[in-house]
């Protein structure tokens, strides 16, 4: 079983929120996922991914494969611990 971290679209209509999760490849944007690492708010000021770092460098580490969408919000994450 490949694991994907990826986002989860939740939220309202023209409202976009989304969830950071751990989930099979295989499965559907809102499949039901291995684990909820997080969330994303697209339309906040400050603060936009909140995320569990320690469970997303587990994940990592065992072989899932982030999004591109996902690799770029850590990584932006991590750049706005080390300041």
């Amino acid at each position: 079983m490949a694991v994907h971290l990826r986002l989860q679209r939740i939220g309202k209509p023209k409202r976009p929120f989304y969830r950071v999760v751990a989930i099979d490849q295989r499965a559907k944007r809102n499949g039901e996922p291995i684990e909820i690492l997080g969330q994303y708010d697209p339309q906040a000021d400050s603060d936009k991914l909140k995320a569990n770092m320690d469970r997303i460098n587990y994940w990592l580490a065992t072989g899932a494969k982030p999004t591109e969408t996902v690799s770029v919000l850590i990584k932006k994450s991590q750049v706005s611990e080390n300041k």
